[in-house]
């Protein structure tokens, strides 16, 4: 059951991240996008991941101490309710920059790309995104004055 739900976690949000990165001017993927909700399926995996090991995952936010932590994600319910944390972050990450290149002008074609990357390791993608951005305002404010 536990790598069920490790697999669902990743399942849950990946649609959300296929209307992001193939169907970005569709609509349907801005409201979609914009709403954090999206998370919530995965969340409710995280609980069933979490549950089994609340006590072991509560010593480890609480007294945050490395040997704990490896403790705790050395067991399959530990590691699984760190994945599915780790997904529902990455993709409320992925949505806020769906939207924010979408007001800022950062063309499709640039975000897919970007978005893929932070799928696999956003604390790549967001720094690569927070320069693209920075860049595409510049560009924007120097157009207009």
């Amino acid at each position: 059951m536990t790598a069920f739900l490790f697999d669902l976690s990743f399942w849950l949000a990946a649609p959300v991240w296929l209307l992001m990165i193939f169907a970005p001017s569709w609509d349907v993927t801005t409201r979609i996008a914009s709403s954090p909700l999206t998370v919530l399926p995965i969340l409710g995996v995280w609980l069933a991941l979490a549950m089994p090991v609340a006590p072991e995952l509560w010593a480890a936010v609480t007294s945050p101490d490395l040997d704990v932590f490896r403790d705790l994600a050395a067991t399959s319910n530990g590691a699984g309710a760190v994945w599915a944390q780790v997904i529902a972050w990455d993709l409320l990450i992925g949505q806020w920059m769906f939207l924010q290149a979408r007001k800022s002008g950062v063309p499709t074609w640039v975000m897919a790309p970007l978005l893929i990357l932070t799928i696999l390791l956003s604390p790549v993608g967001l720094p690569l995104f927070l320069a693209i951005r920075a860049t595409a305002q510049r560009r924007a404010a120097t157009r207009v004055a």
